[in-house]
């Protein structure tokens, strides 16, 4: 059984999943004046370069011939999941800014416009629908249909399934409420990098190695937290990351002070 604890968080946490970025976009729109379609090409390009291409190439090299190295190698894995996740969506976040924002004025706005669309996204996608997956299994779970569920799925997967369903019967409220933490905290990280993303397009020449900073500073947090996952714990892992999320919102934030008013 699945505990009523877990279950009204998981609801809390759907429906936090999606209201959050809804509710920043609308604030943004409606109060600063940010352009809709420039939330929609943060929320576009997150779902191009990292869900469709970053997982293309992951099937690509982690099934390749040295994929179960990478794997093996906790070093290796978090350098190379780092890396790609930085390399793609900071690159898929510059070509968006490049080509499909030229129209936006010089000012902060539209980097953060971008960053609540492409962090929200990745919110709602990664986090609120996940939830609402997880609730729904766990009420099966608890009406005692469980065995229903096997007599739908391919033999193959069903040891993953049933990893599945154990875990939402031993997942505790402090991991959910953990995970809802996490969101947040990738959020601010998506929208200081987007800020440096931003301002290199914007003023180019001398300020275009912010690009490289954005991928590098992306990089060493993901990999950071792979790295730390084992040894540090659940809650000094995200109070790190909620540090490293909230630096780079504020280098963001200063740096995007160049631009126009």
């Amino acid at each position: 059984m699945v505990p009523v604890s877990s279950l009204i968080l998981m609801a809390v946490n759907a429906l936090l999943g999606f209201a959050v970025p809804v509710c920043l976009s609308i604030y943004l729109v409606r109060k600063h004046h940010a352009r809709p379609s420039t939330i929609l090409v943060g929320a576009g390009t997150f779902i191009v370069f990292a869900l469709v291409l970053e997982s293309l190439m992951h099937q690509l090299v982690l099934k390749g011939p040295h994929g179960a190295a990478i794997m093996d190698n906790t070093l290796l894995f978090a350098l190379y999941g780092g890396l790609a996740a930085g390399v793609f969506e900071e690159t898929g976040r510059f070509l968006s800014m490049k080509f499909l924002m030229k129209k936006e004025p010089s000012t902060p706005l539209p980097g953060v416009a971008y960053g609540i669309g492409h962090g929200g996204a990745e919110m709602i996608i990664i986090f609120g629908i996940t939830m609402i997956g997880n609730l729904s299994l766990s009420a099966l779970i608890n009406s005692g249909q469980a065995d229903a569920i096997f007599s739908k799925v391919p033999e193959e997967a069903a040891g993953q399934l049933q990893a599945q369903l154990d875990q939402l019967q031993t997942l505790g409220a402090g991991t959910l409420l953990i995970g809802l933490w996490e969101r947040f905290s990738a959020l601010v990280l998506h929208v200081g990098l987007s800020m440096l993303v931003w301002v290199a397009v914007r003023k180019g020449g001398k300020w275009l190695w912010l690009f490289p900073a954005a991928i590098a500073l992306h990089a060493l947090v993901d990999a950071g937290a792979v790295l730390l996952q084992k040894s540090a714990g659940m809650v000094p892992l995200e109070l790190i990351v909620t540090a490293e999320a909230v630096a780079v919102a504020a280098i963001g934030y200063m740096v995007a002070k160049k631009l126009k008013a």
